[in-house]
């Protein structure tokens, strides 16, 4: 049995508490191969209070810190660090772990600019460390089937994706909805899940052209009576355009300000057939829902491919990703999404902010390699590093 990997948790916030529950069902589920032995949080009661949970988890009560580098000089032999804090310090905490020396898992979206990201990947590669971002929404066993089914031919060569999330959200969401924390609103705050699903199912981003909206600048910390109103400078509207490597089109609509009725349609189209990702598959062939698909393709792993996706039964995606970080730093297979594919996910949501900025199509490749950072000019100058 190997030792165990020690942990520190940083940015003990509303996320980090979806890792806990991560820790708590692999702890349950018997897969006890990590030690969090520190929590770290500018609120020194965030810090205490995760350190208590847990302790109820795996017994020992990790020692608390507010400070990341008097956590990484009183932690000599801890060896990985989970991070979840606000989007614009990812890279001044990743970068003193790395120079640590220690592995680095981190929340999604990699950083506030690609330059940010940037630097944290030569960072990651200067300590030969293990690099983890966060993308867990194609971890779960619906994802993992679409793309099995895909892969498959089941619907034949893919030709169009359709993603479509038009609803209203007035209430006010902190630091997220301010620019300068967050580098955008939801189209890189969750669409970075989204992009990174576009690269798995359907091939790499070529171009992108979009247009980019603030239709309603204000949200409301009384959700309930919509009162106590902030000023927000997000992006609340994004319809784009994507074309990818292989030929096929996709179409990605996100609207948070559409009064009334809300329309969620995300799907894949090939040339025989389709699979709507709420419902299920339909082609020429055959039709079947989307629980039936997952459990085809459960049936189809092999025991070490179970145990490698969905380590002891367990299929909540945090846990999974969690557990693969810790496996790859033991020599297991590497982690599926490292820090260049965070960068490379992060380019296609920043690709629609640039689109929006210059009014043109973008190629991804240009954004990955910084030859175009118009929307991120400012965000680059506000932390130094333009």
């Amino acid at each position: 049995m190997t030792e165990p990997v020690t942990l520190g948790l940083i940015g003990c916030g509303g996320m980090m508490g979806a890792h806990a529950r991560g820790l708590k069902r692999l702890w349950e589920a018997g897969v006890r191969d990590f030690r969090v032995v520190a929590t770290c949080d500018i609120n020194q009661a965030s810090a205490a209070q995760f350190a208590d949970d847990i302790a109820a988890i795996q017994g020992a009560r990790p020692t608390v810190y507010t400070d990341v580098r008097a956590m990484l000089a009183g932690e000599k032999n801890m060896e990985a660090v989970d991070i979840s804090v606000v989007h614009r310090a990812h890279h001044t905490v990743a970068i003193p772990c790395f120079e640590a020396g220690k592995h680095v898992t981190i929340e999604k979206p990699l950083a506030l600019t690609m330059r940010a990201g940037r630097l944290m990947l030569d960072a990651a590669a200067r300590a030969g460390t293990v690099f983890q971002v966060a993308e867990n929404y194609r971890r779960s066993p619906r994802y993992r089937a679409i793309n099995w089914a895909i892969k498959c031919g089941r619907i034949g060569k893919v030709r169009t994706l359709f993603w479509s999330d038009v609803w209203e959200r007035r209430w006010y969401w902190a630091w997220r909805e301010h620019r300068a924390d967050s580098g955008g609103g939801w189209i890189l705050d969750g669409g970075v899940h989204h992009a990174d699903l576009f690269r798995y199912l359907m091939g790499e981003v070529e171009t992108v052209f979009a247009r980019v909206k603030s239709f309603d600048p204000i949200r409301y910390r009384d959700r309930d009576n919509l009162a106590d109103p902030v000023e927000v400078d997000v992006e609340d509207t994004v319809m784009a355009v994507l074309a990818f490597d292989n030929g096929a089109l996709g179409e990605w609509i996100s609207t948070s300000c559409a009064p009334m009725e809300n329309v969620n349609r995300h799907g894949v189209y090939g040339e025989s057939g389709h699979i709507l990702f709420d419902h299920g598959l339909k082609s020429r062939a055959e039709e079947l829902t989307i629980e039936a698909l997952e459990g085809q393709y459960m049936e189809s792993l092999s025991p070490q491919e179970k145990d490698r996706w969905f380590p002891g039964g367990v299929t909540d995606t945090v846990a999974t990703e969690l557990e693969e970080f810790f496996r790859a730093i033991r020599g297991g297979p590497p982690v599926e999404i490292t820090g260049m594919e965070g960068y490379k996910d992060q380019a296609v949501c920043e690709a629609v902010y640039e689109s929006g900025a210059t009014g043109a199509p973008v190629c991804v490749a240009d954004i990955e390699a910084l030859k175009i950072e118009q929307y991120q000019r400012d965000l680059n100058e506000s932390v130094g590093i333009a």
